[in-house]
């Protein structure tokens, strides 16, 4: 089966994330588009295994494999943890459903220190940009910031809210370079010292609940595996193709 295939006919939830997720959307802004594929069971039963991911089909999409997910969201990963709760469903399904019903079983106070590391990392791009061309890119500033807000306040509600809501403004006027680097700084360092200290009373489990999520991949694949039936024609390759029963 063709990778394309796989998010065209067997994706269980897609949606709109970037800008257009985050209320920071302008005229010129992309949509960027996410998803999550079930590849069915017996795919699995061959040598070679279905992707982990697929870029397209069409600009600005990527999906990964339901399994590829999880484990991708049980480690805390921003992007796919703010895929989960992006306001903008294109597509759900009945096992898409109950992968957002998961939502809270995927987080924890790790993500404390995933969200601070891939902060850091985009932190040392704006650095590298200012010695380069001496002045940052301003978008990637303004996401920088929101990245921040949203974990600080992950931390300290136990909930994950990705839409910047009233305050869109704020964070458009650093995306235009209307804010000074000294003070986009000073923001960023704030918001460092309160993350620091949202961490400690926070009401998150210490651990996501791995047992809920494998459990519900489990479920899946075996749903996935009694759909195909007996007949299934990848069981009929691996038996009539003597891999069984011929020594």
């Amino acid at each position: 089966m063709q990778p394309e295939n796989l998010v065209r006919d067997h994706t269980i939830y897609a949606c709109v994330m970037g800008s257009r997720a985050f209320g920071l959307a302008t005229e010129d802004s992309d949509t960027d588009r996410r998803g999550v594929f079930l590849a069915p069971t017996p795919l699995f039963w061959r040598f070679e295994k279905p992707p982990t991911h697929v870029e397209g089909p069409g600009e600005e999409r990527f999906s990964w494999e339901l399994e590829r997910f999880c484990e991708l969201a049980l480690r805390g990963n921003p992007n796919v943890l703010e895929c989960l709760h992006s306001p903008l469903v294109e597509h759900l399904d009945e096992t898409g459903r109950e992968l957002l019903s998961l939502r809270g079983a995927f987080l924890s106070r790790q993500v404390y220190s995933t969200f601070t590391r891939y902060a850091l990392g985009q932190r040392r791009k704006l650095d590298a940009d200012i010695r380069t061309h001496g002045a940052p890119r301003w978008k990637h500033a303004m996401h920088l910031l929101r990245l921040l807000t949203s974990a600080r306040e992950l931390l300290r509600t136990g909930e994950l809210t990705i839409d910047v809501g009233d305050r869109r403004a704020e964070f458009l006027a650093v995306k235009g370079g209307e804010v000074s680097w000294a003070e986009v700084e000073s923001r960023m360092a704030r918001l460092g010292e309160e993350t620091d200290a949202a961490l400690h009373g926070s009401p998150l489990p210490a651990e996501p609940d791995h047992a809920r999520v494998a459990d519900f991949l489990f479920r899946v694949r075996r749903a996935s595996a009694l759909e195909a039936g007996p007949d299934h024609e990848v069981v009929q390759g691996v038996v009539r193709g003597g891999g069984l029963g011929q020594r």
